[in-house]
């Protein structure tokens, strides 16, 4: 099962590179959230995934057993949804003002405060 993980997480990382580098400011925001869940999915595929015994140290030992499952990626990614979604929110709320505002979502044409024709640097001091 770790195997398929691992290249589902490769996907995930290819899907969220190539639109991360697109000019539209909407496949930039999807790529961002997409790379956001391949780093959760590395995470709890690297905390071994194991059903067979839960993460709870008996009363006779110090550590959990080499079977069980690591808690700690777990709780990782919790932290890391929550903290994903509300970004993903502020990009989608950013990205709907900057699209009132200018009328695109084109990076390339949201040059609204940059001069057209920008002035040559200073040649001396």
């Amino acid at each position: 099962m770790e195997p398929l993980f691992a290249i589902l997480v490769g996907l995930f990382f290819a899907a969220a590179i190539y639109l991360m580098l697109s000019k539209f400011s909407i496949r930039i925001m999807l790529g961002i959230a997409i790379l956001g869940n391949a780093v959760n999915l590395l995470l709890f595929t690297a905390g071994r995934l194991t059903r067979e015994v839960p993460p709870i140290i008996p009363a006779n030992l110090d550590a959990l057993p080499a079977a069980a499952a690591n808690p700690l990626p777990q709780a990782l990614i919790l932290t890391a949804i929550v903290i994903s979604f509300s970004f993903l929110a502020f990009l989608l709320v950013l990205t709907y003002r900057a699209y009132q505002d200018i009328g695109t979502d084109n990076t390339d044409e949201m040059r609204v405060a940059e001069p057209v024709d920008p002035p040559l640097p200073p040649m001396g001091y």
